[in-house]
């Protein structure tokens, strides 16, 4: 069944504030969800399906649902990391499509000190006495991209360069003031070959979007976004044998792309989950925006730095200077797209007559187990 114009997504909103120390997640929950109804134009009481991860505090879509008050009649609370918001949307359509529900609310929130459940798996009674974290996991794939393809630091730092440079003009982001190559170069090393400023921020807050069937999007004032296409997949471990330079993303983009009869050539805007300057990198080949190997040579030209570029990503500055709510910024990807297609990014950023958006996340760690969610998102008809 293909998702294309079957549901759109009427409301989106991202929490303004990075730290919020006075506030609990299902607080932020409630923060979150009135900000996308206010936005859709719509009230608790048309809502009738929630989708939240059940990663984040212990909180699923069923307690979440309790606690605002929603009579669901769907729920959803797939965990794929930090893609898990885009996969979310993607169930929404289809749920709405199916006719299980004609509104129904994805949400994200939580805070950086919120625990996030360790995952019980066959490896953990002997590699976590190694000491493997989530930033040298990354920086082994760099690494190994580094002695394949010969992509450098200087070309990872770019990305971190481009997003920074749309973060000055977004009021909300935790780091707003731009940073060249070399500030990169010399932030200190974190795991090699990855520098601090290789790595995203971890911030408090969080976001929602509201999907709707699209007979409740023509009844709403306010311009709605439609799901043109949606593709899931997850790599392994492989018991240790897989190439630690691709991702999910080399089946999950296909999937969507072919849903929606599109190409990486339509795409006018990019959210692309940036946990590491190597996350991007690595998505951007999987996509097929570049050939595989060639990522470094494609951002080092500039292609990601401009909203008229070849490639605009990450107008809000991303989970590299923005916002990376309760270590998973999937929800921004959506949201940012949202604001792209609908014309309301800032106006230095505003992505000239966007028509088509591609948001994509990941989740979870590329050496290990990996979800990756993609969406393409269009304008809706007139």
């Amino acid at each position: 069944m293909s998702l294309r114009g079957r549901a759109y997504i009427a409301g989106a909103y991202e929490h303004p504030d990075r730290r919020l120390p006075d506030r609990s997640t299902p607080q932020i929950f409630r923060d979150v969800a009135a900000g996308a109804l206010a936005d859709a134009g719509l009230d608790l009481g048309d809502i009738d399906a929630v989708f939240c991860d059940s990663n984040i505090g212990g909180l699923s879509s069923l307690t979440v649902s309790e606690y605002l008050g929603v009579r669901a009649r769907y729920l959803d609370s797939t965990d794929l990391g930090g893609s898990s918001y885009l996969a979310h949307v993607g169930h929404a359509a289809a749920a709405i499509a199916a006719g299980k529900c004609s509104a129904a609310l994805v949400l994200l929130a939580g805070r950086a000190n919120t625990p996030v459940r360790a995952p019980e798996l066959p490896e953990n009674g002997f590699e976590p006495i190694y000491g493997p974290t989530v930033v040298a996991e990354y920086a082994l794939v760099a690494a190994r991209h580094q002695y394949e393809f010969g992509t450098t630091a200087e070309q990872l730092a770019e990305i971190k360069v481009a997003a920074s440079q749309h973060a000055q003009y977004n009021p909300h982001a935790l780091l707003p003031d731009p940073v060249t190559v070399d500030d990169v170069l010399a932030s200190p090393v974190i795991a090699d070959p990855l520098h601090r400023l290789d790595c995203c921020v971890i911030t408090d807050g969080g976001g929602a979007v509201v999907v709707v069937s699209p007979e409740i999007a023509r009844s709403l004032p306010r311009t709605c976004v439609k799901v043109l296409g949606h593709g899931e997949a997850v790599k392994h471990a492989i018991n240790g044998g897989g190439d630690l330079t691709y991702s999910p993303a080399v089946w999950s983009g296909p999937a969507a792309f072919a849903e929606a009869g599109l190409t990486p050539g339509d795409v006018d805007y990019a959210s692309i989950y940036d946990s590491f300057t190597i996350t991007v990198l690595v998505a951007l080949e999987d996509l097929g925006f570049c050939p595989k190997g060639k990522g470094g040579a494609f951002v080092a030209d500039g292609a990601l730095r401009s909203p008229s570029g070849s490639l605009p990503f990450n107008t809000d500055g991303g989970g590299l200077c923005s916002n990376h709510p309760a270590f998973r910024g999937g929800m921004t990807k959506v949201i940012e797209a949202v604001r792209q297609l609908r014309g309301e990014a800032h106006p230095n950023v505003q992505v000239p007559d966007c028509q088509i958006a591609l948001a994509h996340g990941s989740g979870g760690s590329i050496t290990t187990r990996m979800g990756s969610a993609t969406l393409l998102l269009g304008v809706a008809d007139a």
